[in-house]
């Protein structure tokens, strides 16, 4: 029984208890403080992918150059 499967009324017990421990005040506050965090989780994941990307690319391009230099 994994996170996977709490469904709306998990989520709704989440919600209230969450109102009650940091009040309705301070609710705003706290999901914009984890929408920055998830969006630069994000973020950096995908610069992780991006540069992964990139990585594979120069083998592959230094390899070419090395076939158009060398005499045949």
């Amino acid at each position: 029984m994994g996170l996977t499967n709490i469904g709306i009324p998990g989520l709704i017990i989440i919600l209230i208890v969450t109102l009650i421990i940091f009040g309705p005040k301070k609710l705003p506050e706290i999901g914009a403080a984890f929408g920055q965090t998830l969006s630069e989780f994000k973020r950096s994941a995908s610069n992780l992918m991006n540069d992964d990307l990139e990585e594979q690319k120069v083998p592959i391009e230094s390899a070419e150059t090395d076939k158009k230099d060398s005499p045949s």
